[in-house]
């Protein structure tokens, strides 16, 4: 037995070694995986995409081969914002949908609006300005849902920039200054906002406000490469100039952008502001040139953003969106199906329970009537054993008090015996006394008596029987062993008493009368009783305590 127990030990404690070991193990590669779209994400924003691209796919494999749907998610999404800012757009999507799929099935809708919302940038940047605002709709609605207060403005945003780049520019403003308090904790959100605002402030034809605005971004802003925010105010200061008028300047402006290492799409629109500021400066062969340029960027252009697979990836959004909302009707008539019997079931398990309760109740009724009955009967027996058993232990008690109360009589009947032979001794002392003092006092009124030497031996005999401690002695032994402790707690309580205040106590223990005591002790009544008063004093009784009364006391 001892054997078979160890065994389970061990196997107890090599099963929790290895629970631990494999939380450890997993909880460490989730870690790793983790770090890897962290610093696949820097990488991203510091435009090193090889190295963005690569840890981001060791990412996305470690995080599919585990099932690990937030991380699969994340890695996924960012890959596509890898293509995206690489300008292929096809690629970008194929990410997109991808991830899209995964938001979906596996996580929740937070996850959702965020791949909604580069999905919409996508076809903002294909100029499907009506999709774009579609989507950007459906990750702010999702944003309102939630709650989420920075991607409500962040989409806000977005919405607004459609909305200008469509001319609605009453609604592109009101979607701005919802967007500009939400994204006051994300100073470079915020810039963007800001930014966006002033492009419709241009737009609207405030072309100096806007201007200062963007003049003051430029100067205030540190970070001017995040999102290309340095390119795009210097398209607003360059159009704002041209707006108005001064050519020169818009020129400067726009050819500052060529030193910001701008995209071909940005390029593109760089030589259309050139080619309009030329032909206003009636330079038509230079405006011939920059035309060229256009038509050169936006070659390569077209061959980098794989045209068809963008249209057949953005096929696929539209059919997983059909089908996302096909499924979702279903299973609102599937969940409405189970609900119906879901309750029908609920109903019919209650009324089975309500039923079966009722019936445990009456056959619990029965046995608490049953059980109620012979409890009664059990009771009434136990108290009718109790009663006989009291009155057998109340016959014991009464017994024993008699037998006790008998003894105590026995006791009591033999200490007073004893105390009245030596009450019959001490007054037979008593009287021998008196004999010897008047045969003394007789024999003193004989004058011949002096004469008489041996008469006068006889009655130096009586007068030393008179003195002799002997009897006192022996009445001493006798009355302890009658009386016990009486002399020592009467030594304890008042040790100023002597000897002789001792044996005169004792005398009146005995209830001995103050003649009987004063014949004993061969002194007069009178001097017996001022005796009495003498060691009651020493005593300190109180005047209203007899001494005798005290003395029964101990």
């Amino acid at each position: 037995m001892p054997k078979k127990s160890n065994h389970f030990k061990f196997l107890l404690f090599a099963f929790l070694l290895c629970a631990f070991f494999t939380s450890t193990i997993s909880a460490g590669n989730i870690q790793r995986c983790d770090t890897l779209i962290q610093n696949g994400i820097d990488a991203l924003w510091k435009k090193d995409h090889v190295k963005s691209l690569e840890l981001l796919t060791e990412a996305r494999s470690l995080a599919e081969k585990n099932r690990w749907y937030k991380q699969l998610f994340l890695a996924t999404n960012n890959i596509g914002a890898n293509y995206y800012n690489l300008l292929d757009y096809g690629e970008a999507l194929n990410y997109y949908l991808e991830s899209y799929t995964i938001a979906v099935k596996h996580l929740e809708p937070k996850f959702e609006m965020v791949v909604l919302n580069n999905i919409a940038i996508l076809y903002s940047k294909e100029k499907n300005y009506e999709k774009a605002n579609e989507y950007f709709k459906k990750a702010y609605d999702i944003a309102v849902e939630n709650k989420d207060q920075l991607k409500i403005g962040l989409y806000a945003m977005n919405l607004g920039n459609v909305a200008n780049e469509t001319n609605r520019l009453k609604i592109a403003r009101n979607y701005f200054k919802e967007a500009l308090p939400l994204l006051k904790p994300q100073p470079q959100l915020e810039i963007l906002a800001k930014m966006a605002l002033a492009e419709n402030d241009m737009l609207q034809g405030n072309t100096g406000q806007a201007r200062n605005v963007a003049d003051d971004l430029l100067k205030t802003t540190k970070d001017l490469s995040y999102n290309d925010v340095g390119i795009s105010l210097l398209l607003v200061m360059s159009r704002s100039h041209l707006k108005e008028n001064n050519l020169d300047l818009a020129t400067d402006y726009a050819n500052k952008i060529f030193g910001r290492n701008p995209n071909l799409e940005t390029k593109v629109e760089v030589f259309e502001l050139l080619s309009d500021i030329s032909q206003r400066k009636k330079d038509f062969d230079l405006a011939l040139n920059f035309k060229d340029s256009i038509i050169k960027t936006e070659s390569e252009l077209n061959e980098i953003k794989n045209g068809r697979v963008f249209e057949n990836s953005r096929v696929k959004f539209e059919m997983e969106n059909y089908k996302k909302e096909i499924a979702l009707k279903e299973a609102k008539i599937s969940n409405e199906r189970k609900i119906f019997y879901s309750v029908i079931a609920v109903i019919a398990v209650i009324v089975f329970f309500i039923i079966l309760t009722l019936r445990n109740l009456s056959v619990k009724h029965k046995q608490k009537k049953l059980i109620a009955e012979r409890n009664e009967q059990i009771i009434s027996l136990e108290l009718e054993k109790e009663k006989s058993d009291n009155l057998l232990l109340e016959k014991m008690i009464t017994e024993k008090e008699t037998s006790s109360l008998l003894e105590q009589e026995k006791l009591k009947n033999e200490i007073e015996q004893k105390n009245r032979k030596l009450s019959a001794k001490a007054l037979y002392l008593s009287g021998r006394n008196e004999l010897i003092e008047e045969t003394l006092q007789s024999l003193s009124k004989l004058p011949e008596i002096s004469k008489d030497a041996h008469l006068v031996s006889h009655i130096q005999t009586l007068k030393g029987h008179l003195k002799t401690e002997d009897e006192w002695d022996n009445f001493i032994t006798h009355f302890e062993e009658i009386n016990q402790t009486f002399l020592n707690n009467l030594k304890e309580k008042h040790p100023k008493l002597n000897a002789n205040d001792i044996r005169f106590i004792t005398y009146i223990y005995m209830n001995l009368s103050t003649k009987e005591i004063s014949s004993m002790l061969n002194i007069t009544p009178d001097a017996c009783r001022k005796r009495k008063e003498r060691i009651a004093t020493r005593m300190e009784l109180p005047s209203d305590i007899h001494l005798y009364d005290y003395l029964s006391t101990l």
